[in-house]
C-alpha cells in the first residue's frame, strides 16, 4: 500500500490534557525504523510548527498511542505510547503517558477490540512501555462510547464523560517506588526525592531552585540558569535511578514543588523534561502524590496536615489533578492502588496522509 496515496487509518483523540494520534498496531509497519519514520512524517516532525503534519507544535500534542489485542491472559489490549519530538527526528518509547491512556479504552471499543458490557465497559490494558497494568472504565450507554458529560478536568474546557483509570501497584510489574533506595538524595546541592509510581519523577522544593513555584510555564522556560540547573540534576538523578544516560530520553520528569494556593495538597511546576508542562501528566502526578505521602520527602514537608490522607489534589499551572493513593501498612513501603478520573474525546476518525 502506498501510504502517501492511500493513507492510514487513524483516530485523533484528546486524552486527558494531551492530544494524540491513535493507531492499531496492524496498520503500522512492524519494523521499528520504518514505523518511526512514518510517524515523523505523519506528525510533521522535525519542524517547530509541525506545519506539514497533524502534530500540534508542542510535546503535549505530538503523541501517539498504538493498540493491539493482548496475548496476556486477563488483559484486553496492549498499549504502546510513543512521544514524537517536535523539532527533532526522534520517536521515543522511554516513557508512558497516562493522559493518552485515557483514550485507549474508548479507542479499543470503537475499533471492536473489546465488546460492550452495558452502561459501562471495563477495558484491561497492558502498558507496554513500563509493563504496567491499568483498567479503564468507559461510559457505554445505548451501545456506544459516550463522550459527552459533565465531568470537568483542569486544563480542558467544558465537560465530558468520565474515564476512570485504576492502576495496579507499579512494584507488581518490577518498578521500584524509591529507585535510589533512599527517601531523600542530595543531587547537585539540592535535596530531591526520586520516585517511580508508574513514571520516574524527581521532586524538589521550588525554593531550593531559587523560584517561588508560582511562575508561569513561559517564565520558567525563559529562565536559562534554572533550566541548566534542572538538566544537571536530571542527568545525575537518572544515573542514580538506574536509568543510565538520560541525555536523549524524556525521563525522569522534574517536578518543582511549593505549598498549595488553591486548597490543594501540593503545587507543582513540572518539566517534561525540557519544556514546562502547562498542567501535569497523570502518572507524573501519581508519583508526586506518593512523594507527598512518604514522610521526610521534600513533597511531604510542603503538604498541609489537613490535606494528608488517601487523596491528594496536585495543583498545576492550569488547575489540579486528584490522585487516590492506597499505601499498604507495614514496614515495606508499597502502593497497592492508584486511581484517577480523566476524560477523553474523539476528534476525528479517518485516514491520515503522511508527507512523502
Amino acid at each position: 500500500m502506498n501510504t502517501e496515496i492511500d493513507g492510514i487509518p487513524c483516530m485523533l483523540m484528546r486524552g486527558g490534557t494531551s492530544k494524540g494520534a491513535y493507531f492499531l498496531a496492524e496498520d503500522l509497519p512492524g519494523d521499528r525504523a520504518e514505523r518511526d519514520d512514518l510517524l515523523l512524517r505523519i506528525m510533521g516532525s522535525p519542524d517547530a510548527r509541525q506545519i506539514d503534519g497533524i502534530g500540534g507544535a508542542h510535546p503535549l500534542t505530538s503523541k501517539v498511542g498504538v493498540v493491539s489485542r493482548s496475548s496476556i491472559p486477563g488483559v484486553d489490549v496492549d498499549y504502546l505510547f510513543l512521544q514524537v519530538y517536535v523539532d527533532e527526528a526522534i520517536v521515543s518509547d522511554q516513557q508512558n503517558c497516562g493522559n493518552i491512556l485515557a483514550g485507549i479504552g474508548p479507542f479499543a471499543i470503537e475499533r471492536g477490540l473489546v465488546p460492550l458490557q452495558g452502561e459501562t465497559t471495563r477495558v484491561s490494558i497492558a502498558m507496554v512501555n513500563t509493563d504496567g497494568r491499568a483498567v479503564a472504565t468507559v461510559q457505554t450507554p445505548d451501545g456506544r462510547v459516550e463522550y459527552a458529560g459533565d465531568v470537568e478536568i483542569a486544563g480542558v474546557p467544558g465537560g465530558a464523560a468520565p474515564v476512570i483509570l485504576d492502576f495496579e501497584s507499579a512494584e507488581d510489574t518490577g518498578s521500584v517506588l524509591l529507585p535510589t533506595g533512599n527517601t531523600v538524595d542530595m543531587v547537585d546541592g539540592v535535596e530531591v526525592s526520586c520516585v517511580d509510581n508508574g513514571m520516574p519523577v524527581v521532586v524538589m522544593r521550588a525554593s531550593d531552585l531559587g523560584i517561588t513555584g508560582r511562575e508561569t510555564p513561559v517564565e520558567l522556560e525563559e529562565n536559562a540558569p534554572l533550566r541548566e540547573k534542572l538538566e544537571r540534576i536530571r542527568l545525575l538523578a537518572g544515573e542514580l535511578m538506574g536509568l543510565g544516560d538520560v541525555t536523549d530520553t524524556s525521563v525522569p520528569k522534574m517536578s518543582m514543588l511549593s505549598a498549595p494556593v488553591n486548597g490543594g495538597s501540593i503545587a507543582t511546576r513540572t518539566f517534561i523534561p525540557h519544556r514546562c508542562h502547562t498542567s501535569i501528566g497523570v502518572l507524573g502526578a501519581a508519583s508526586v502524590a506518593v512523594a507527598c505521602a512518604i514522610e521526610g520527602t521534600p513533597a511531604n514537608s510542603l503538604v498541609a496536615p489537613e490535606q494528608s490522607g488517601a487523596r491528594y489534589r496536585v495543583e498545576h499551572p492550569t488547575g489540579h489533578l486528584d490522585v487516590e493513593i492506597d499505601l499498604d501498612p507495614g514496614e515495606r513501603l508499597r502502593v497497592s492502588r492508584t486511581g484517577v478520573v480523566r476524560t477523553a474525546r474523539k476528534l476525528f476518525d479517518g485516514r491520515v496522509f503522511p508527507r512523502a
